[in-house]
């Protein structure tokens, strides 16, 4: 990261950090789709420690619940110092897509093949937040 990405105590502004969750899960959620995808939902952000300017940011983003339409995407972030090769968990972030046609309107996505027991447990929280989200819609 970059002195231009941060505030004036030298951390990573927040902001930026979420529009870098937004576009790694956007890519994940439109690679399980193969359409266009635009985040509908950001469920919940956590911030576990600052991002400092010159340290190494890494994204890894993973689909865990899918619906008809919508797909949950969680995302962890580390910051790894690349002076000292220490490598420290940031944030994590939960955010919802949804897939459009052609004519940019929603459409349905593919299932999700759950392999093992870490992915049938995401899918499981992933489709309990779903249901909380359903629920404070209505």
């Amino acid at each position: 990261m970059m002195p231009e990405h941060a505030n004036i105590v030298g951390t990573v502004h927040g902001g930026m950090i979420m529009r870098l969750c937004d576009e790694a899960g956007a890519l994940c959620a439109m690679r399980h789709a193969q359409k266009n995808c635009v985040t509908v939902w950001m469920d919940s952000m956590t911030f576990e420690s600052p991002v400092h300017v010159g340290e190494v940011l890494q994204l890894n983003a993973s689909i865990n619940y899918v619906g008809r339409t919508s797909m949950e995407v969680g995302v962890k972030v580390t910051a790894e110092d690349p002076i000292r090769g220490v490598v420290t968990h940031t944030n994590s972030a939960y955010l919802v897509f949804v897939a459009l046609d052609a004519d940019q309107r929603p459409t349905a996505v593919p299932g999700l093949i759950v392999e093992d027991d870490d992915g049938r447990r995401r899918y499981q929280e992933g489709e309990a937040r779903h249901q909380r989200r359903l629920a404070r819609k209505s």
